[in-house]
């Protein structure tokens, strides 16, 4: 891949990281001010009703979290010179796969591949 490219998809996966690096911390405060915060609940469903509004700000403070582990591990793999070719195959990945998943480690027929042999095909779309 030209360096100018290469280049792009820095910028792109940039973008995306300082995105998600607020929406991380963002998360997290929502989570931790659910918990903190008492506002006079006492029925047990309200205090259930939080408890799952604390869980789920938290989940997406983690997904969000893996969201930025896998964009660091790209942009890393920028700077390394294996960005742009699957870790499976070590064939180069479509330009048309990174840009619509600028963090993809393997190309499509090798990420189809690994999904088949964990059972990920089979969860329905709909």
């Amino acid at each position: 891949m030209n360096a100018a490219k290469l280049e792009h998809f820095r910028k792109i996966l940039t973008e995306q990281l300082r995105h998600r690096t607020e929406n991380v911390r963002d998360n997290q405060a929502a989570a931790l001010e659910m918990g903190a915060s008492d506002d006079g609940v006492k029925d047990a469903v309200d205090m259930s009703l939080k408890d799952v509004n604390q869980e789920i700000a938290l989940r997406l403070g983690e997904r969000e979290s893996q969201m930025v582990a896998d964009i660091d591990q790209a942009l890393f793999r920028i700077d390394e010179g294996s960005y742009g070719i699957c870790a499976r195959c070590e064939k180069p990945i479509s330009e048309r796969r990174l840009e619509a998943l600028p963090t993809a480690r393997y190309c499509a027929e090798c990420q189809s591949a690994i999904e088949a042999a964990s059972g990920e095909d089979d969860i329905s779309t709909l």
